[in-house]
């Protein structure tokens, strides 16, 4: 009887594809990544064609050693990693180390993939398996290379030249640029003042809202009316055109008797359709989960994950969705099928168009799936799973399922009402108004919107006919501001690199990540906010490698590596082509100062010493300087506080932070009592103790009643630790996270295991601190007994800089 090794990425997945294979197949995962470069100089060598150098990742050694047993038995052998080019990949590096070791010999070796974790998919992959691709395992070895190469290349320059842990990536640098050119444009945008103006109306009892749309003749722009004076002006004539007092106050009804008219001069019906939008792809399901169940990039994909590779319905194992990494909209004939079945069903056959609505993928290159994402059975509806899922496995199944099933439904059809009227010859307003005919799809999913059924904003206008006089009830000059772009948000940054051309569908929400873990970016209202360690890397990386953070040149370089997927061109020269001018470059950039990078900018004089006041970026972050390093005098320093930024700080904000530490007097009991800002955190001192401050308390601000209540707080907290005190509380016995301690407010000491603290002598606790250890101070130096600390005789070797 043969015995065949089915070898997947994940353990989950493995659970799934065992049950519907039976006794003839054993299903291993691999727990992803196999293989990697080997983690240092040289894993990439340009020189020998682009050699590349791995080492098996030390986490999945023993499972390889498992793969690599279990293959020596095996008489044929499925590599099933995930269908994309990553999985391919993972397979080809499988396959390498399996034939390395010697146990693959002459056994067939098949590639498969499940799109979809269903006994009728495995089934068919298993019986139609193919070979590996070697033009999608170059593209990926590409891949691969290129971002090694920038990043074991770029990010020590950037240690050097501004502060240790940064990193640059072929992708993540652009997409940070985005970030940061949007706050730029913030920050310089300036408000420009607009009016309009809308006119109450009412017919039939049912009022309705016209907007001036024509003013003498002219078409109304957005800054025709930029003043209150014009906007005033407007109005009164446009109320004496129409009948009405013009003497009343503007924006408040009008009284019966000072009602004017406006002449309906235009009536237009039209009926208007609106399409479902296509099936998801891995960016599109990021967006909506991201704007309407409020998911991050990379919670979006491991719930999707979880979905894809099974959940125990009830009834066994299923994988409820396919698989959730791809760039098409295609769906296959047999779930077109399935889900016109469904919608037959459930919403009826005149929800159905006559033929299947078919969709064009907007991507260049399609194929890291075959289909758009989509429930494996359209039969299984959300309400039916909802006792098998957790909640965001339910809310995120519930979205695809209604965006499949809402896919391949009729159209929506909408009536439209456009009106005009005219006040006299001064002025022409529009009211405009719609009702949903027939919500086809969007009795099931609206793209962006709540799942209602129709437009939330819907609008119905009573009947009118052309040559009525409409009653106008009241005149509303508005004033309004221009505001400044939005800052991304995940949906939004996600969009804007799909357009650009940047990443592709498996690299967007690990993007996002790196960008928040090195902190680059912080998220303000769930909208990204670049820090001043982000705009320091942009500026560095835009004014000296500005070809590489550029926009059409990553997604050209994209568009490269997918050529080599379709085995339109060999990885190599495209390598040669980017590597080649790169390394020029980084010989280049050597020699720029690090003084030059981070120059400081210049915010002004400080009234009290004369000097200059700057503010800069150090490597322990942003900070305001007094002074210069050339000055007699040693400069002051001042780290900035949270929120602000190097590039929008004031001289007068700046040099408020010099004002700690802030003296607050005396406690009743004559203790010195200040604010100040810590290693910690801010605090309050008194004597020699500290009280941090709450959330809501400011160390600029806190007033001497305030921390008073915060010492007082610090004690009592202390007074419930204290077991006993000694020499009025020079020797003290206190209640620890780990268990009680005796203290001389220098040195600790753990109370023996077999001694009570309460029974402890006071020569018993001076026994215990005169054993203790001296305290270690930073970077592990020991305390002396005058308190001064010794450091440690090791030297570290002094680091290079320029």
């Amino acid at each position: 009887m043969s015995h065949s090794l089915v070898i997947v990425e994940s353990p989950a997945k493995a659970g799934t594809i065992n049950k519907y294979l039976g006794k003839d197949f054993e299903v291993m995962a691999s727990y992803g990544h196999v293989r990697d470069l080997i983690a240092k100089e040289g894993a990439v060598d340009p020189g020998q064609d682009f050699a590349m150098h791995y080492s098996v990742v030390e986490r999945n050694a023993k499972q390889v050693d498992a793969i690599a047993k279990a293959t020596r038995k095996a008489d044929a052998v499925y590599l099933a990693t995930d269908p994309d080019r990553e999985g391919e990949a993972i397979s080809w590096h499988l396959l390498e180390l399996l034939r390395e070791r010697g146990v693959v010999g002459d056994k067939p070796v098949h590639r498969v993939v499940f799109y979809e974790i269903t006994r009728d998919a495995i089934r068919e992959a298993i019986e139609h398996p193919r070979g590996l691709s070697g033009d999608l395992v170059d593209a990926q070895q590409a891949r691969r290379a290129l971002d090694y190469l920038v990043g074991f290349n770029l990010s020590p320059l950037l240690w050097r030249k501004i502060t240790s842990g940064l990193s640059a990536g072929r992708v993540q640098s652009p997409a940070l640029r985005m970030i940061v050119e949007r706050e730029k444009e913030i920050e310089a945008f300036v408000p420009q003042e607009y009016w309009s103006v809308e006119a109450d109306l009412l017919q039939a009892d049912t009022p309705f809202v016209g907007r001036l749309q024509q003013l003498d003749g002219g078409k109304v722009e957005q800054f025709t009316i930029n003043n209150a004076e014009t906007a005033e002006n407007t109005s009164k004539r446009i109320l004496e055109a129409s009948g009405a007092d013009a003497s009343q106050p503007l924006g408040e009804p009008l009284p019966a008797s000072g009602q004017g008219e406006l002449l309906v001069t235009r009536v237009e019906k039209k009926q208007r359709r609106r399409n479902p939008a296509a099936p998801f792809i891995t960016s599109t399901l990021q967006q909506e989960a991201s704007r309407k169940l409020r998911f991050s990039a990379q919670q979006t994909m491991r719930i999707a994950q979880q979905l894809y590779e099974g959940i125990d319905t009830g009834s066994g194992t299923a994988g409820l969705i396919t698989y959730m990494r791809t760039d098409s909209v295609n769906l296959s004939q047999e779930a077109v099928h399935g889900l016109r079945a469904v919608i037959e069903k459930r919403f009826g056959k005149d929800k159905l168009p006559a033929k299947p609505n078919q969709y064009r993928t907007r991507a260049k290159n399609a194929q890291e799936a075959h289909e758009g994402i989509r429930p494996t059975d359209a039969e299984r509806a959300p309400e039916s799973l909802k006792g098998h899922l957790s909640e965001d496995q339910y809310r995120l199944y519930d979205l695809i399922w209604k965006r499949s099933v809402a896919c391949q439904m009729i159209h929506a059809t909408i009536d439209t009402v456009s009106v005009d009227l005219a006040a006299g010859d001064v002025a022409g307003f529009r009211a405009t108004g719609s009702t949903v005919r027939d919500p086809g799809f969007m009795a099931v999913y609206q793209e962006g919107a709540d799942d209602r059924g129709g437009d939330a904003n819907d609008r119905i206008l009573p009947p009118l006919s052309e040559g009525e006089r409409i009653p106008l009830t009241a005149l509303r000059p508005e004033q309004h501001f221009t505001e400044p772009p939005p800052r991304y948000s995940e949906a939004s940054l996600v969009r804007a690199l799909e357009e650009y051309g940047i990443g592709r569908p498996s690299t967007y929400a690990s993007i996002l990540a790196t960008l928040q873990a090195r902190n680059y970016v912080t998220q303000e209202n769930r909208r990204f906010k670049p820090t001043d360690t982000g705009r320091v890397v942009t500026k560095f990386l835009t004014e000296h490698f500005d070809r590489y953070v550029d926009y059409e040149f990553t997604a050209r370089m994209e568009d490269q590596l997918d050529a080599v997927s379709r085995g339109e061109t060999e990885w190599v020269p495209v390598l040669r082509q980017f590597w080649d001018p790169f390394q020029e470059r980084i010989e280049e950039k050597q020699q720029v100062s690090r003084s030059e990078v981070m120059k400081a900018r210049e915010l002004g004089t400080d009234p009290e010493s004369g000097r200059p006041v700057s503010a800069r970026l150090g490597r322990y972050g942003p900070f305001a300087q007094i002074g210069t390093r050339e000055d007699e005098e040693k400069p002051r320093f001042a780290s900035l506080r949270p929120g602000q930024s190097i590039d929008t700080i004031t001289l007068d904000q700046a040099l408020a932070l010099f004002t700690l530490p802030r003296d607050l007097g005396t406690t009743p009991d004559g203790l010195a009592l200040s604010a100040n800002i810590g290693r910690f955190g801010p605090y309050v001192r008194f004597g020699d103790q500290f009280a941090s401050l709450k959330k809501d308390d400011d160390p600029y601000t806190i007033g001497r009643d305030r921390a008073l209540e915060l010492v007082e707080e610090k004690k009592e907290n202390i007074a419930k630790r204290t077991i006993q005190r000694f020499d009025d509380g020079a020797l003290t016995v206190m209640k620890g996270r780990f268990g009680p301690y005796v203290t001389d407010g220098r040195k600790r000491a753990k109370v023996p295991k077999d001694r009570e603290a309460e029974s402890l002598t006071r020569d018993e606790c001076q026994a215990l601190i005169d054993e203790a250890p001296e305290p270690k101070g930073k970077g592990g130096r020991k305390k002396t007994a005058s308190g001064t600390s010794k450091a440690k005789t090791s030297r570290k070797k002094p680091s290079s800089s320029s």
